[in-house]
């Protein structure tokens, strides 16, 4: 514990140049075939046994010579694929409490290491829950009433409960890295628009449907006057799932209904630009979001779809892009926890499936889940009762930056907003490596490899005549960027 505390401190300084121990540990690998250095190429690493943290490493030369015998993969430029707009995770209000109750000095360091591209990991994608979730300090909407009242004007709206933690600590996040994008999701409609008057469970009920249209119209000028623009929502956070803290559920014709009828057309009458996303749930139920896209009114209004990890596999988002290549896709959550806590399996896995996973399969964002919980996984409003966030706040005072942290940074920092995914092609099967490439809007390229075997792999990248190698260590990930 005491480490990863250590490297809330220090991790500003871990991007150096790697030390004469690690280049014994580490040699760089002799060439497949010698060339002229026509440019440099600079490279972070992570590892697996956590000897490497996101640390800088001596700069690769990009020589004249594409021949190589070592496992490569070739990146084409030329093929501009989806844009991307940011990596991240949810600033939940039990987030948001617990790093708005650290001392001032704590926050802005913890806030720089996650926020600030240059000396941090640079997040730009956040996700905010409209209203109360499963990690928020009491269940709330924005306009609850008493048993058997009704306010269908909306007259009692308010986000108060948001102007304590959540908007002052988005507000700080915005000052250090003002490129940040939010998403709003709801668990839950209030419990007087719902067929079972409770925020557990239960439907929206259609004569409420303009009024819970203009309840989201609210929640965006409202969050616009602190300064926070929301830049898209979606309909309903797993629409196909209910619990004993705030849910809802929605079917996908319905959501398709709402959106139309609704949502859309308020949407477009207050002159909202916020995107409309649809589903918001796992893998596994990939019809649902077609059937939203399949309805031809409620396709006008929607800008993409948002998919969850818990269940079926990642191609279900290509499924859908096949299905509709206009339409955007993004991926709004994944959560580590106590079910696995072994950081070199975790880095691997959350590379792998989510962010390499997500991104090849056509998504605009990969997002985790609560940003920070405490060492007793919490504050927690009936929820999961052993998730972690992607960085730990003891009650103690000391912060761990955990394996999400890490896995985020590896694109974050160097994917940035605006950028483009770009042709590479597989490494050869059995090399046990994996990689995806972008372009960034300066122009520089980012090359992401994982190396998920037990052994040290030297591979070659290719761009056209030229290529770079590198001896990445076992079960460790690099991040190469380069003009």
């Amino acid at each position: 514990m005491m480490k990863k505390f250590f490297i809330l401190i220090a991790i500003a300084t871990t991007i150096v140049a790697c030390s004469d121990e690690d280049i014994k540990r580490y040699p760089p690998p002799s060439t497949g075939g010698s060339g002229s250095e026509v440019g440099t190429a600079q490279i972070w690493v992570t590892s697996g046994d956590e000897s490497r943290l996101l640390s800088a490493q001596d700069n690769l030369s990009i020589i004249d010579n594409n021949e190589t015998s070592y496992p490569s993969i070739t990146i084409n430029e030329d093929e501009q694929m989806q844009e991307i707009e940011g990596f991240g995770a949810a600033l939940t209000g039990s987030s948001a409490y617990l790093i708005n109750n650290l001392s001032t000095s704590q926050k802005n360091s913890l806030l720089s290491n996650l926020f600030d591209p240059e000396n941090g990991a640079g997040m730009s994608y956040l996700r905010l829950t409209i209203g109360a979730s499963d990690f928020s300090l009491e269940d709330f909407t924005y306009n609850d009433m008493p048993q058997g009242q009704e306010d269908p004007n909306l007259d009692n709206f308010s986000i108060a409960p948001d102007e304590v933690h959540i908007i002052p600590v988005a507000s700080d996040i915005l000052a250090i890295n003002p490129e940040v994008k939010f998403m709003g999701s709801p668990w839950s409609a209030p419990a007087w628009m719902k067929d079972n008057e409770s925020l557990y469970g239960g439907k929206l009920e259609e004569q409420w449907y303009a009024t819970y249209a203009n309840y989201f119209v609210k929640y965006i000028q409202a969050f616009e006057n602190h300064g926070i623009s929301i830049d898209a929502i979606t309909p309903q956070n797993e629409p196909l799932h209910t619990a004993g803290y705030p849910t809802m559920r929605m079917e996908a014709n319905e959501q398709a209904n709402f959106i139309k009828n609704a949502l859309g057309p308020a949407f477009a009458e207050e002159n909202i630009s916020t995107k409309i996303i649809a589903y918001d749930h796992n893998f596994d139920e990939a019809n649902y979001p077609m059937t939203v896209l399949d309805d031809a009114d409620a396709n006008s209004y929607v800008s993409g779809s948002a998919f969850h990890a818990y269940a079926g596999e990642v191609s279900a988002m290509s499924q859908v892009h096949n299905a509709y290549p206009d339409k955007g896709l993004y991926f709004t959550e994944i959560s580590g926890g106590e079910w696995s806590t072994d950081f070199s399996s975790n880095l691997r896995w959350y590379i792998q499936n989510i962010l390499m996973g997500s991104t090849k399969n056509w998504s605009k964002n990969a997002l985790f889940w609560n940003l920070a919980l405490n060492e007793n996984h919490g504050p927690t409003n009936n929820g999961c009762q052993d998730c972690r966030g992607v960085v730990t706040i003891n009650s103690s005072g000391e912060i761990e930056m955990n394996e999400e942290y890490y896995a985020i940074a590896h694109f974050s920092k160097f994917v940035r907003p605006g950028a483009h995914r770009i042709g590479s092609s597989d490494f050869e099967n059995n090399s046990g490596l994996t990689g995806v490439a972008f372009q960034n809007p300066d122009g520089s390229k980012v090359l992401i490899v994982l190396n998920e075997t037990p052994t040290s792999k030297t591979f070659s990248a290719i761009m056209g005549e030229n290529r770079f190698d590198y001896a990445l260590a076992s079960e460790s990930v690099a991040t190469i960027i380069w003009e």
